[in-house]
């Protein structure tokens, strides 16, 4: 008995743990180290049987106070002292047992319920492209999808007109089967689908010729989509109820169409606002004019005010795109370019270099007028 470890060392716990600590670090543990998830380990029989049999002893309060008193001698009979033996899984909470068994086998009626439980239907993707003007605007468009439908020869049920599904004589209906196995730690018991129907609980004899017994079939569906004027690029639109049939009576999945938007041209798009550019010649700059503004509404009259710089941008005010949810609508900024003439007249240039001779001695003069205000601050 020199051998044997502490069983606070054993769980990974300190004395002052909470029966709550306990369980936890226990069932951890036991996960662990079971022997039917560590074949290939030799040691981890002994390591669960030690586990085991320090969870026996500290999960009982009378056992656990006897232990923090006397150590071994207050639990093992061997020591001469304490109440009966450890006979493997005396005290083990099945329960618990239940719990770690239930992640790796899949058994349990819980399961069970799942497996058979309504289940909704998939839901399918699918991609379509817009032209700027059919984003901007909304438009109706067909998409052409495959989904799983329920089967009309049989209603879904997977037997011949006629014909019904039998229970499962190898699961009793219940879609599951138990095996038992004898370890040196005693009876341990599994459960799984079972082979026989797969875990539906079911056998089909006569299966329907145009599913083949599944059910449902595949087929090729066009749907309509309506596109909200005001879409984004990369938005979605969900047609609910519109995927793959359920199972065991579970609604059907839905259809995402995404949206994507070729470019345009001539506009840009930011959100719910129009970009663009427009080239105007210098005299329309510097004298200001009434341009002709293209729209995604067509042309509209705007006027550029005199001595406007290349680059300046315009505001027009609603001009944009609608907002999606139908409040309101983006405004519309237009950058002006100004495009420098090219091949010259002779009297065009000599025009252009009087207009820079007398520009220059404007602005000389202006100077000479600035720094005579410059100079009468600092009182000279």
């Amino acid at each position: 008995m020199a051998d044997k470890r502490d069983y606070y060392e054993v769980l990974g716990v300190s004395k002052s743990a909470s029966d709550d600590e306990i369980k936890k670090a226990h069932r951890k543990l036991a996960k662990k180290y079971h022997p039917d998830l560590n074949k290939d380990n030799p040691d981890a029989a002994e390591k669960f049987k030690e586990l085991n049999e320090a969870y026996e002893v500290l999960s009982d309060k009378d056992k656990k106070a006897k232990y923090d008193q006397f150590g071994f001698a207050g639990v093992d009979p061997n020591y001469g002292g304490g109440s009966g033996g450890f006979d493997g899984f005396g005290g083990f909470d099945m329960g618990d047992l239940g719990d770690i068994f239930g992640s790796f086998f899949g058994g349990g009626s819980s399961t069970r319920s799942r497996r058979n439980a309504p289940q909704r239907g998939e839901t399918l993707r699918q991609r379509v492209m817009l032209s700027f003007e059919e984003a901007a605007f909304g438009c109706e468009r067909e998409i052409t999808i495959g989904r799983v439908e329920t089967c009309e020869e049989c209603s879904g049920s997977g037997a011949a007109p006629g014909t019904s599904a039998e229970t499962c004589s190898t699961c009793r209906g219940t879609g599951t089967v138990t095996q038992t196995q004898r370890t040196p730690l005693g009876m341990f018991q599994t459960q799984s689908a079972c082979p026989n129907c797969k875990g539906t609980g079911k056998i089909i004899k006569s299966p329907c010729k145009k599913c083949g017994g599944n059910g449902k079939v595949r087929k090729s569906r066009t749907l309509k989509v309506n596109i909200p004027a005001g879409i984004d690029d990369g938005q979605s639109i969900q047609l609910r109820g519109q995927g793959g049939a359920g199972t065991n009576g579970g609604p059907a999945g839905d259809v995402i169409v995404t949206v994507g938007i070729r470019p345009h041209p001539f506009f840009t798009r930011e959100g719910s606002d129009v970009l663009c550019e427009i080239p105007i010649s210098f005299t329309q700059a510097a004298l200001g004019d009434t341009l002709q503004v293209p729209t995604i509404d067509g042309k509209i009259e705007y006027t550029v005010p005199e001595g406007t710089q290349t680059g300046a941008v315009f505001r027009m005010r609603g001009k944009g795109i609608q907002n999606v949810n139908g409040r309101g609508r983006g405004d519309q900024f237009v950058r002006v370019n100004i495009e420098v003439p090219k091949n010259l007249s002779t009297k065009q240039k000599e025009l252009l270099r009087e207009f820079e001779a007398s520009s220059s001695a404007n602005h000389t003069a202006r100077q000479g007028f600035w720094e005579k205000v410059k100079n009468a601050f600092k009182g000279e």
